[in-house]
């Protein structure tokens, strides 16, 4: 028998596209939204001429940051739990709870989560669809494609994190050991 934890590359592959493809995208997505925040302060402020366009920017880079960070949240351990009966289980329980929760909640959740977004995407691009929270009128379709696309991302992370699950069950060790994140 091999040494070598079950699924290894894959979650290793998967780790690292996370790693590099979301943060990637993340950043090219912060543009956006600090040249349209530093270009209403100036306009309202220094000319007294607000922009039509920068509210409209900013809610869907930040939406589009929020949820394309998700599969990266996921992967760093992020996400909430309740630490003060989780850091008392083993690794076994831990992978065993995870396990359970990634096959009969999480997979589900998401797969579901897809279809629903991806036709909402769908319909969004066969009608136009346009916002109507401002005169500017801005296209909503691709901003309503980036949840069928974050939700593909999380569901290839929680591949990743039920294999990692699966075998802190089966070896009572984790691959990998998650920072604590204090609030």
């Amino acid at each position: 028998m091999s040494d070598k934890p079950f699924g290894l590359s894959v979650i290793q592959g998967i780790d690292r596209f996370t790693e590099i493809f979301t943060t990637r995208l993340l950043i090219l997505l912060v543009v956006p939204l600090v040249l349209a925040n530093v270009a209403e302060v100036i306009l309202r402020y220094a000319f007294h001429a607000p922009t039509i366009w920068a509210l409209e920017v900013t809610t869907q880079t930040f939406g589009a940051l929020f949820m394309l960070g998700s599969a990266y949240a996921l992967m760093k351990g992020a996400h909430i739990r309740t630490d003060m009966f989780w850091d008392k289980f083993t690794p076994r329980t831990k992978g065993t709870i995870d396990t359970i929760a990634y096959i009969c909640l999480f997979a589900p959740a998401m797969l579901i989560l897809l279809y629903v977004s991806g036709k909402m995407a769908i319909y969004s691009y066969s009608i136009a669809e346009r916002s109507s929270s401002g005169i500017w009128r801005v296209p909503l379709w691709p901003f309503r494609f980036v949840v069928p696309v974050a939700t593909v991302l999380l569901l290839l992370q929680g591949i990743s994190e039920a294999l990692k699950s699966l075998h802190a069950w089966r070896t009572n060790s984790l691959l990998v050991e998650h920072e604590k994140m204090e609030i």
